[in-house]
């Protein structure tokens, strides 16, 4: 059973999330080769070996993909084995590199995108990462048809019943420890688990056994941005091999199967890819992040039934034990009520206690202004209070809500879009609790990409609201007023 509260990751001197992920691990002498060498095929080669490859993908009738860093290094997250690449730089002594955006707010490359239309298409069949970054399943690879091999930084899973629970913040430890959530499935409440192996941890036969079943069936295997060093996963695609698959490797270094491989190609792992669905005639989607919160509101009759004592919670979807990481503070006003005080509540949790009058309704005014990496800056939600009419309940259909929110933000080009999900009433303490999606970033993926060899700071080619630049004061602000309460 899997369970996903969406999400696909404030600008702040936090390390990326390869850093992360390696500051966390057990410390080991041994990493294998660092600070490899890149490679750049010729131009005029690079384009014979994409056009091959394009040939290749057309044919396959069991297209697999083996993924590593390299194709993650386009969206601000550093490599590990690079020239600048994390265990290059810590083992030189140098300065780690600063994170360009917060990591929970990373946006899935061109590769990232172009795989899910691949799939899509009924071409790809399999995706097996060796990354924990969770770009692959934020971009929208089905689970069933994932394989992360090392786990997932924004994923925790319960050991009793085996839901799994994909967040908007990074999980707090590694090494497949207890995290301080617990199981939502009312007849389970077990302690939550994160899914990242630490060094001496076994690749879980849950994502080790369907990649080597894969591996075996596949006519191809594509292996994109991977050294190809890190035993036992590097063995994997060689096992199409034994069936007369083939494999492909695209990498900037040199790898230890490169003689295993029918192709290999030194280039950019975006360029490769823009280039084979260029050939393909295949789209590549917009990547269209949807983030949920819940608004709140617990209330209290006094003794003499005059007065209600109230609190205004800005809450995550995930529990009451999760932050928002998407949203830095929020602005409390009220609609034609002079003597009602307005609040900026600008540390987490974010609550404003308060005392009114029963008989009295109003309307609150909540600006939520999201953090850096967030498409837009803010935006704002009518919520009206009558604390004598009980709120209705519903639970809306979530994916057809999902796909409309993200058919506008594409027609848009440009975020802020958002709906109510699920609106429910907890009788003790009295709770209203209502539940909104809010798009927070949308890009589009151009199919011109730098040329190769150019050893410039390399990201995928963007347009749209998705950029991880830090906002100008005169960024977009999004307003609701109707949208927030319709399903």
């Amino acid at each position: 059973m899997t369970k996903f509260l969406l999400l696909p990751t404030t600008l702040s001197h936090q390390l990326s999330m390869s850093l992360g992920y390696a500051e966390k691990l057990s410390y080991i002498e041994d990493v294998g080769n660092v600070g490899m060498a890149e490679h750049f095929d010729p131009s005029h080669v690079l384009r014979e070996k994409i056009d091959q490859l394009a040939i290749m993908i057309k044919k396959s009738k069991h297209l697999v993909v083996f993924t590593g860093a390299g194709i993650s290094t386009s969206c601000g997250i550093p490599d590990f084995r690079g020239p600048k690449g994390i265990w290059t730089l810590q083992r030189e002594g140098k300065a780690l590199p600063e994170a360009s955006l917060p990591f929970h707010r990373a946006v899935p490359s061109l590769t990232h995108m172009a795989l899910v239309a691949l799939e899509k298409a009924g071409i790809l069949k399999f995706v097996i990462s060796q990354n924990v970054d969770g770009l692959h399943l934020r971009s929208g690879i089905p689970r069933e048809k994932l394989s992360e091999l090392h786990g997932n930084s924004f994923m925790e899973t319960c050991p009793s019943c085996g839901a799994e629970y994909f967040r908007d913040f990074e999980v707090e430890t590694i090494g497949l420890k207890e995290t301080s959530r617990r199981c939502s499935d009312s007849k389970c409440g077990s302690r939550l688990k994160d899914t990242v192996l630490d060094w001496e941890d076994a690749l879980p036969p849950k994502e080790m056994d369907p990649a080597e079943k894969h591996c075996k069936q596949a006519d191809i295997v594509l292996c994109l941005g991977t050294s190809l060093q890190i035993t036992p996963a590097c063995n994997l695609p060689l096992k199409a091999l034994r069936g007369g698959g083939k494999v492909v490797i695209v990498n900037l270094q040199k790898t230890p199967k490169d003689k295993k491989a029918s192709l290999v190609l030194h280039g950019f792992v975006d360029k490769v890819i823009a280039g084979v669905m260029d050939q393909l005639n295949l789209q590549i989607p917009p990547f269209v992040r949807i983030d949920l919160f819940q608004i709140i509101l617990v209330q209290a009759l006094s003794n003499d039934k005059r007065y209600v004592n109230w609190t205004l919670q800005i809450a995550s979807a995930h529990g009451q034990r999760a932050t928002l990481p998407f949203i830095e503070s929020v602005e409390v006003s009220f609609l034609d009520r002079e003597d009602y005080k307005a609040a900026i509540l600008d540390k987490q949790p974010f609550r404003l206690k308060r005392r009114t009058a029963y008989n009295k309704a109003f309307e609150m005014v909540l600006k939520l202004n999201f953090s850096d990496g967030c498409g837009c800056s803010s935006l704002e939600i009518d919520v009206p209070v009558d604390f004598k009419v009980s709120m209705d309940c519903f639970d809306f259909n979530k994916d057809f809500i999902f796909q409309k929110l993200r058919d506008k933000a594409v027609l848009k080009s440009k975020c802020g879009q958002n709906a109510v999900i699920e609106r429910k009433t907890i009788l003790t303490p009295r709770s209203d609790v209502t539940t909104y999606a809010v798009v927070t970033n949308v890009v589009q993926y151009s199919k011109t990409i730098i040329s190769n060899g150019d050893h410039k700071k390399r990201r995928a080619s963007l347009s749209g609201t998705g950029s991880s630049r830090k906002r100008s004061k005169g960024s977009s602000k999004c307003k609701s007023r109707s949208e927030n309460t319709k399903g």
